[in-house]
Order: structure tokens, then sequence, then C-alpha cells
């Protein structure tokens, strides 16, 4: 049957062409460096296990029902403090609205701002999955080139001379989905002034910033506002546990209760269960301790793909080393297409995220994201292996074709 009673915003929605490669890559005999997914060996299980078991025995009725939009205090308390001590914030519970995975931050924060035609500024490249969230609300995309100190800002500031109807900025200041990298504290408060000066709101999303495996922190954006124009996006994801659907937004008071009500509509609250088990979790385990753990596990496999990359890339080919997070970042000589490489590498059980897709308005198709958490060290160098091999067969093919003179 074709039905043909969609919305308008339907034709400009299409699927995440991550999540369709990993339907490609549930194969036990693919190494996939495709999905952003957190190594599941890591997981507290044991511990879940008997929290589980304590919410259910001590609070059970309560943790089956229905409970506040805004989430449960005492989780959200939490929040705010650890916020307050690793980003340098100054906020409480009040200021913090649990959501289903920061994914729902993303979408609420369009809902709350975006109107058909508004402008949306974002790293190029930026995010998939925001930029799916984003684009049901037909916003224009405008690309702000980036470097390894993050957004170029003379360039952001000549596109803001020149454009109308500018609303958001949306940036991964830290360990950036799909590229790794970070940007320098001048760039940051920066970014601060110009949208002060503009009046712009700023999404900073942070899903990856305590992954951190050299260096110091530097400080959120945040922490640097000056204005309350900042939302902050964090989860427990990566950190925890992505079953869990457990994220946050972080916000000034005069925010917060329109993302409120936008969640009531969207789905009344997030898990109750889930933010008591969470809870419960955090009062009696210690979440650095499980960090570390973490961190260890992903710098010995960041070290291992470089390894691995400076050894079977060819010459021209550039990579990012990121110094936190699950990614990094290549770029493939100018005649190549992520794409068709990717077909000729599911042949050899090997795959990866074609790097065209994290730009909004097209193009860039020779790059591509890796990614090494969820890859034990050994399938690592196996995978980088076979992806060199497939590249360099590719590459004489082209130069082998009379198209390519």
């Amino acid at each position: 049957m074709a039905f043909s009673r969609f919305a308008k915003r339907m034709d400009q929605l299409k699927a995440s062409e991550i999540r369709e490669i990993l339907k490609l890559t549930e194969r036990p005999e693919v190494i996939s460096f495709a999905g952003g997914l957190p190594d599941p060996e890591l997981f507290p299980i044991r511990e879940l296990q008997l929290i589980a078991v304590k919410v259910l025995e001590e609070n059970g009725k309560e943790a089956l029902q229905y409970a506040t939009t805004e989430g449960y205090r005492p989780l959200r308390d939490k929040i705010a403090l650890r916020m307050n001590r690793t980003l340098g914030t100054a906020w409480t519970a009040d200021n913090i609205l649990i959501t289903s995975g920061s994914q729902q931050g993303i979408d609420l924060a369009g809902k709350a701002f975006l109107d058909e035609g508004d402008v949306i500024f974002c790293e190029s490249p930026s995010y998939l999955g925001a930029i799916q969230a984003f684009r049901a609300y037909g916003p224009e995309f405008v690309e702000v080139p980036t470097d390894h100190e993050g957004m170029d800002i003379a360039q952001l500031r000549e596109l803001l001379q020149t454009t109308q109807r500018a609303k958001l900025i949306y940036v991964i200041p830290d360990f950036q989905n799909p590229t790794g990298r970070s940007w320098t504290l001048a760039r940051r408060q920066e970014l601060i002034k110009l949208a002060n000066e503009f009046d712009l709101v700023i999404i900073e999303d942070n899903p990856y910033g305590e992954l951190r495996f050299e260096g110091e922190p530097i400080p959120s954006l945040q922490s640097l506002d000056t204005e309350g124009r900042v939302l902050h996006l964090g989860t427990f994801s990566k950190t925890f546990c992505p079953g869990l659907r457990m994220g946050w937004t972080a916000a000034d008071s005069a925010i917060i209760p329109k993302l409120v009500l936008l969640k009531q509509g969207a789905d009344l609250q997030a898990s109750t269960i889930s933010q008591r088990q969470l809870d419960a979790y955090l009062e009696t385990y210690d979440l650095g301790e499980q960090i570390v753990k973490i961190v260890e596990v992903y710098r010995k496999r960041r070290d291992t793909m470089m390894e691995a990359l400076r050894r079977e890339m060819p010459a021209d080919v550039r990579f990012n080393i990121p110094s936190g997070g699950l990614f990094t970042w290549l770029e493939l000589a100018p005649e190549l297409n992520a794409r068709d490489l990717l077909v000729r590498c599911l042949d050899h059980n090997v795959a990866f995220v074609p790097g065209g897709s994290f730009y909004p308005n097209g193009g860039h198709e020779n790059t591509l994201r890796l990614n090494y958490s969820n890859m034990t060290e050994e399938r690592i160098i196996k995978g980088i292996a076979r992806l060199g091999k497939v590249l360099r067969e590719y590459t004489a093919e082209l130069q082998a074709s009379p198209l390519s003179i």
C-alpha cells in the first residue's frame, strides 16, 4: 500500500546509516569498527543484579510506579553535584532534567528552539544522531570548518554576519563524534563571547568527556557561560550502561521548565525503575572507579589501533590521534569513496562508518570513522590489516582504470 498521509517533515528523514550498517555486522565473524558501542564486558552486571534486588525489595512499589517528569530528585542531586565537581558548574537538582539518553536531550532542544527555516551551526563534520534529530524541525544547517583546536571561530563570525535566522550552535567539545578531536580553552572562550554577541543558544553535547586518556580536563562550555545560554547534555551510556537509557540535560532555570513541558508530551518521564537503580548504584558504588577501568581498557585499544594504522595504512591516509573518547577519523585520497570501500570491506568481514553521513550538507565521501572501544586488541590488529589490504587493492584498481586517467 502506498500511504501518502505522512507529514512533510518525513520527506527530510532517513534511516541512520550507522544503524543500517550495524545490522550487517551482527555476524560474529565481522570485525566491526562501526558502532559507537561501549564494551559489554565492562558492564557492572553483578553489581546491578544486587542493586535490582535491593531496589525492588526496599522500594518496589515506588520503582514500578509513574513518577515526576523532571526525574528522581536524589538522582538529580547526585548529577548536579558530580557536574559541579568535575565540570566547574554551580547547579542544583532544579537545573537537571532526566532524559531517555542524551539523544532525547538533543531532540527536546531542537523542539524547544527551532522553527522551520531557522539556522543551526555545527562542526564540520558533526554527530549523525544530532543531524537526524534536528532535521525533523526543518532547520538549515551551516557547517563551520573545524580543525584540531575546535571550530574555526573567525569563520563562524563571518558566517554569522551573513546568515539570517541564526538560532543554535551544536558542538561536542570533548573527543568529538566522529573525529575524536577536542577544543582548546581559547576556542571555548571565544565561542561563548560570540554566542553572547549574536544572541545564540549553545548545545554542548558531552557523552565522552570523562573518557580521557591523557592530559588535563578543559573547562566545559557551561562553566564558562555568563548568560545562561548553554544547554549541557550528559549521559551514562558511555561511562556506565547504554541499555538503561539514562541521560540528562543541565540548563538555566529559565530553560528547564520549557523542556519539562516538551518531555511530558513526548514520554511523560524517563523510566522510574532505571532511575532508581542508577541512583542506588551511585549510592552504593564508586562510579569513578568504574570509569578508571573503562579508560584503561580503551586507552590500550586506542594505542593498538594507532599502531596498526601507522603500519597498515597507505602513506596518503591521514588519521587523528584522539586523547580520549571512542573514535578516530580517517581522510583518504580525494578520489576515493568510503562507501564503495565499505562494500568491499564487508566482503572481507570488516566494517566502519563512511564519513559522508556526518556532513549535513553532503560531500566529503573520502572520509570514514573508526571505533576502537568494542573490539579486543587482537581483533583491532586483524581488522585494520584487513582494512589496509582492501584499501590498497581498491586504490590500485582505480589507478589502473582508464576512467581514472
